[in-house]
C-alpha cells in the first residue's frame, strides 16, 4: 500500500518577492496548538501564547499583546467563554465583559458567548493598514450570541448572531441583533419556509443554531464615503452569514442593512457574471493605504449551503446550493464586478479544482506590496500569492487546521527581525512500504506535488 507524504512547515518562501513580517496563527480545538503562535516566515515560532485561542479568531496589537480566548463553553459549540487581552508573557490585560448566560456543566453561568470575530478600535480589519494602527485601549467590536424567540422566523428557540460594541471600561455603546433584520436579508418565500422548518437543531441543545455571522469589521476610511456614498460610512459595519450566502453592510447609525451581496445571485446580470458566493468568510473593504483599497475581499468557499427550493441534493431546501472548490474574490462594491481572483476555476480543467478547497472557515489579507496573504483553513496551509498569482510564500501549519492567520510587520513586537532564508519548492516524492505488488507500476507510488 502508497503511503501518503504530509509535508508540514514552510514550503516556498520567496523573500524577495514577499511582503516579509511575523504571522499570527490562532488554535482552536481542531488543532494541535494549545494556544495562538506567532512565526516568522520560514516556521520559526517567534512567541506562542498557552492556553489564548482563537475567539475564533486572534488579532496581535502594537507591542505585542494579542486578543483571544481562554477557551470554548463545554459542550456548546461555536461559543467562546470569554474575550481577553494579553500581552507578550501572557499576563491578563484586559477582559471583554459578560453579556448573557450559558448552561456550563449543568450550571448556569455568566459569559460574553463571543464567536468568529472581533476588532479592536484603531484598525477595521485586524491586520496590518498603514497608519491604523490598533489600539492597545479602546472600544471592541465584538460577534456574541443570544437567544430569542421569534414565532413568525422559527417556532424554535434561535440562537441568534448579537454584534457589540463595548468600550474598554467593560460598557456596552451599541448592540445589533440579526432576527431583528431577518426581512432585510432579500431572502425568497421558499428560503423562509426552508429555514422556518428546519433552522438547525442540535440533539443536545435547546435550542436551533444554523444562521450565524462569520465575521465583522468596520468600513473604516475609504473613497466610497469620501465622494459621498453614505452606504460606506467608515463607522458601517460589514459582515456575512455563510449558511444564506450573504454578506451586508450594516448602518452604524440606523442599524438598516444598506448594501446586501446575495443570495440572489441571478437577480442582475451584474451577479449572474460573478456567478454564486456559497458559504463565504471574512468579507471585508481593504483598507485605505492598501492596493485594491475600497474594494471588497471575500472568500468564497464552496462546499455546501444556503435555504431555498428543495432539489435532488436538498429535499428540505436546507443547503441547496453547492460547489466542490473555493474562490478568493475581489469585488468592487458599486459595479459588483471582479477585479481580482484567486482559484476561480470556471474557465479552466475540472481536474484543477481539487487544488483549492475549503469548505469551510479561511480568510485572506492585502499585503502592502499588492500580493494576498490566504488561509485554507481545513488543510491548514497558509500561502501568499502575487497578483499573477504565483505563490511566493507557502506554509502548512503542523498544527493542522487554521481558522485564519494574520501578517504583521516585524517592528510590532519586542524581538529582533529574523534572518530570511529562501525555501525552493518540494519536489515529487516517491514513497514505499514493504514489498511492492509487480502488476503496479511507479506512478501508483508517486505523489506529484501541486506546489510550483
Amino acid at each position: 500500500m502508497p503511503q501518503t507524504v504530509n509535508l508540514t512547515g514552510t514550503l516556498i518562501y520567496k523573500p524577495e518577492k514577499c511582503w516579509n513580517g511575523f504571522v499570527l496563527i490562532p488554535s482552536s480545538s481542531v488543532s494541535k496548538a494549545n494556544g495562538a503562535r506567532l512565526i516568522d516566515m520560514n516556521g520559526n515560532v517567534v512567541n506562542k501564547w498557552e492556553g489564548v485561542f482563537g475567539a475564533f479568531d486572534n488579532k496581535l496589537i502594537p507591542g505585542g499583546d494579542i486578543i483571544g480566548s481562554t477557551g470554548e463553553i463545554p459542550g456548546v459549540p461555536l461559543e467562546m467563554l470569554d474575550l481577553i487581552q494579553v500581552d507578550w508573557q501572557g499576563n491578563l490585560v484586559w477582559k471583554a465583559p459578560d453579556t448573557d448566560e450559558q448552561k456550563i456543566n449543568g450550571e448556569i453561568r455568566k459569559t460574553i458567548r463571543a464567536h468568529h470575530d472581533f476588532q479592536r478600535e484603531g484598525n477595521p480589519v485586524g491586520y496590518y493598514a498603514p497608519n491604523q494602527l490598533p489600539m492597545k485601549k479602546g472600544k471592541t467590536l465584538i460577534n456574541s450570541n443570544k437567544n430569542v424567540l421569534m414565532p413568525h422566523i422559527s417556532p424554535y428557540v434561535l440562537s441568534d448572531s448579537r454584534l457589540l460594541i463595548v468600550d474598554e471600561n467593560g460598557e456596552i455603546c451599541w448592540s445589533w441583533q440579526l432576527m431583528e433584520h431577518f426581512e432585510e436579508l432579500g431572502l425568497s418565500e421558499a428560503a423562509k419556509n426552508a429555514f422556518f422548518r428546519f433552522p438547525g437543531i442540535k440533539p443536545h441543545m435547546d435550542y436551533a443554531k444554523e444562521t450565524y455571522l462569520n465575521n465583522c469589521a468596520w468600513l473604516g476610511p475609504n473613497k466610497w464615503y469620501d465622494n459621498g456614498d453614505m452606504r460606506f460610512h467608515p463607522e458601517n459595519i460589514i459582515t456575512d452569514i455563510r449558511s444564506l450566502n450573504i454578506s451586508f453592510i450594516i448602518d452604524h447609525k440606523t442599524g438598516e442593512i444598506v448594501w446586501r451581496l446575495g443570495p440572489d445571485y441571478d437577480a442582475s446580470p451584474a451577479l449572474r457574471k460573478l456567478g454564486a458566493i456559497i458559504g463565504q468568510h471574512e468579507v471585508h473593504m481593504i483598507p485605505k493605504g492598501l492596493p485594491g483599497e475600497g474594494n471588497i475581499l471575500i472568500f468564497d468557499n464552496g462546499g455546501h449551503a444556503g435555504y431555498g427550493l428543495p432539489n435532488a441534493n436538498s429535499p428540505t431546501g436546507q443547503y441547496n446550493q453547492g460547489r466542490c472548490y473555493s474562490r478568493v474574490l475581489e469585488i468592487d462594491p458599486a459595479t459588483l464586478e471582479i477585479v481580482w481572483s484567486y482559484g476561480d476555476y470556471r474557465n479552466k480543467l475540472e481536474s484543477e479544482l481539487s487544488l483549492f478547497f475549503s469548505a469551510i472557515c479561511s480568510g485572506m489579507q492585502r499585503l502592502p506590496n499588492g500580493n494576498t496573504q490566504i488561509v485554507e483553513a481545513t488543510s491548514g496551509r497558509i500561502f501568499e500569492v502575487t497578483p499573477e498569482g504565483e505563490i511566493v510564500w507557502e506554509y502548512v501549519d503542523p498544527a493542522g487546521f487554521a481558522f485564519r492567520a494574520h501578517r504583521y510587520p516585524y517592528d510590532w513586537v519586542p524581538v529582533q527581525k529574523p534572518v530570511e532564508k529562501a525555501v525552493a519548492a518540494p519536489q515529487s516524492v516517491l514513497v514505499t512500504l514493504g514489498e511492492r505488488p509487480q502488476n503496479i507500476d511507479d506512478s501508483f507510488f508517486t505523489r506529484k506535488s501541486i506546489w510550483r
